[in-house]
């Protein structure tokens, strides 16, 4: 069976790469950080589990070639991988929230970076698996499954990796395919060392006598700049700066378009789309529709950009005019009011739903504001399935902290309900569903923040807010989806990928989306260097997942907010079914079939009726 790797789930909209304002040295509130001593209570007895999973893990071999002795031998078996994986999310979590904390404690990376090579000798260790699995054959399991109870839980995973037997290898290519895991990664260690270390980032003087230091966290605050005179110094330098190093990250990403057509290829995929989707089995027409639906509806996209233009009094809009917000909101949203407004936008979920994220909020698992040397970002991490999850922070005090913090705990919970009603082997759930309870929640945090708006002018931002976060997460999303088949299919044609090329391709693709022949939005040949800043493109069609995921979620939410019988009901059921199923065929049982035009032509729909709330309010004023 597969090992899935520790979950950690990024914000939908933007990469972990924000930046962490300058933080007080003064030691903080314990309330705004988490005890990670509910994992492991000190040091100790972090090493002492470390030193059990490398003990335990000879233990698998002793099941090698007895997988189909009997049932029992089988359901032993699988306990014991099942028990392995547990020590390792466990192992992982700490680490990597510990490491997370400062990224200035060396000791603490080297103990996340042990337990990332601890995963790869867990991997190889069950390498044998999934052959035997298949060597001992369907009609032998079946009956295992149908005289072992034991062995039900397992039913599913052991199903799937039958499903893969066409592209399973003997137990020695597996062993060696395994291993080799610890330099395919090599392409994206490369990016991140070049994008986040080694770049002499250029420093800029703007127009208030700020010196701006452009590497990537200063480019995500600075892009957003009030003067635009501003934003396209900041454009030009950092992009400029890219351009000087496109080669270098040419090299990157062809590498890993190489290293997915590789594995594709000795698995006998057609393609590297096929090869990425089998995992969890969703079918390439969901990819294929997705691409097809969102160039059909670019006059939306294309709509969406001449009224930000038109607020922000831009004729001639360009692409550093994306960022700022189209309308100003001077109000601050302090940590405490954000988990109050989070907990009352959340009340249509229901009473357990309502006392769960409760428990969560309050108690010690979240780390809350930006400190010097902490991980830029947020995330939800929730795969140690007896344990409660952790999220994230680098609160701000702004409506985007608030959204972050809706946004972490949707999957938070989603790891909370999953946990509670699957078993272990049952509950980790794919990128494909997470998306959902995230984005549900931002959902339903603009439908109570439009209730509760003093005016306008607040309605506005609001409605704007989420109208950047559709464009963002839905239209660019399904931009770099369609970059990453582009670039895949070239490669899969027996041709090179040189940072020039790879720039030409997506350039292509940037003017479409934004309308530069109709006029919307000009694309300066500066920017078309971005695909180089995306470290997305080294997680093998990933992104997609984050445009389905929220046409999804607008589905679901726009039921629940019209209080349709069974649908809390039967969305609560969606996030309580963890990976106990392919992830596209639990959000099809549950109403939405991500592989039809219907809730990508729903979600740009939502997009226009925001619009043209906007616009009433716009008219209202005589503008």
């Amino acid at each position: 069976m597969r090992i899935p790797r520790l979950l950690l789930f990024s914000l939908a909209v933007t990469p972990c790469l924000d930046a962490a304002p300058a933080a007080p040295a003064a030691a903080p509130d314990p309330a705004h950080v988490w005890d990670l001593t509910l994992l492991y209570k000190d040091q100790a007895a972090f090493d002492a589990a470390k030193a059990k999973l490398t003990a335990d893990l000879p233990k698998l071999k002793d099941f090698q070639g007895r997988l189909g002795k009997d049932a029992a031998t089988l359901r032993q078996a699988m306990e014991l991988l099942t028990d392995l994986q547990g020590q390792y999310f466990r192992l992982g979590s700490y680490a990597a929230q510990a490491s997370d904390e400062n990224l200035r404690d060396a000791a603490a990376m080297e103990r996340s970076q042990e337990i990332d090579m601890l995963a790869s000798e867990l991997s190889n260790a069950a390498s044998f698996v999934n052959p035997e699995l298949l060597a001992v054959g369907e009609q032998t399991i079946t009956r295992f499954l149908a005289h072992e109870p034991g062995l039900a839980v397992y039913r599913f995973p052991i199903m799937d990796t039958l499903r893969n037997a066409p592209h399973t290898l003997g137990a020695e290519a597996e062993s060696v395919l395994s291993s080799s895991s610890a330099i395919t990664d090599t392409p994206s260690s490369l990016y991140g060392v070049l994008a986040n270390a080694d770049l002499p980032w250029p420093t800029i003087k703007l127009a208030d006598g700020t010196e701006a230091r452009l590497d990537q966290a200063g480019y995500t605050r600075w892009r957003s700049a009030a003067n635009r005179a501003d934003r396209q110094a900041v454009f030009e330098a950092f992009w400029g700066k890219m351009k000087e190093y496109e080669r270098t990250f040419g090299v990157a990403l062809f590498s890993q378009v190489k290293t997915d057509w590789f594995n594709a290829r000795v698995r006998k995929y057609p393609s590297s789309l096929a090869a990425a989707l089998s995992g969890n089995n969703v079918p390439e027409s969901v990819y294929r529709t997705l691409l097809a639906q969102t160039n059909a509806n670019l006059p939306t996209l294309h709509r969406y950009f001449k009224l930000r233009g038109r607020m922000l009094g831009v004729s001639d809009l360009r692409y550093w005019d994306i960022y700022p917000p189209m309308v100003q909101l001077e109000k601050k949203f302090p940590y405490e009011l954000s988990k109050q407004l989070t907990l009352a936008a959340v009340q249509p979920l229901g009473a357990d739903y309502i006392a769960g994220i409760t428990e969560s909020m309050e108690g010690r698992y979240t780390h809350v504001y930006p400190r010097p040397g902490k991980r830029s970002g947020a995330y939800s991490s929730g795969s140690v399935h007896d344990a409660h999850p952790y999220v994230l922070l680098n609160h701000n005090d702004d409506y985007e902290s608030l959204s972050t913090l809706a946004h972490e705990w949707g999957h938070g919970m989603h790891s909370v309900l999953a946990n509670r009603a699957q078993p272990a082997p049952l509950a980790n759930y794919s990128i494909f569903t997470a998306e959902i309870a995230s984005t549900c929640n931002e959902a339903l945090l603009l439908d109570h923040m439009l209730k509760i708006a003093k005016d306008d002018d607040e309605r506005l931002f609001y409605l704007g807010s989420a109208l950047e976060g559709l464009r963002g997460t839905f239209f660019r999303q399904a931009m770099f989806a369609e970059f990453e088949l582009r670039i895949h299919e070239e490669v899969e044609k027996g041709n090179a990928l040189s940072g020039d090329a790879l720039t030409k391709i997506y350039g292509e693709i940037l003017r479409r989306y934004h309308g530069d022949a109709e006029g919307v939005l000009k694309i300066d040949e500066l920017v078309t260097v971005e695909w180089a800043y995306i470290p997305h493109f080294y997680r093998n069609f990933y992104v997609f997942q984050y445009a389905t995921s929220i046409a999804a979620s607008q589905a679901f939410a726009a039921k629940i907010l019209a209080h349709e019988p069974g649908a809390v009901d039967t969305y609560l059921g969606l996030l309580k079914a963890g990976g106990s199923d392919y992830p596209y065929e639990l959000v099809k049982k549950a109403g939405v079939d991500l592989a039809t035009p219907a809730p990508y032509q729903a979600l740009v729909q939502r997009m226009n009726t925001i619009m043209d709330q906007i616009e009433a309010i716009l008219a209202k004023r005589g503008k």
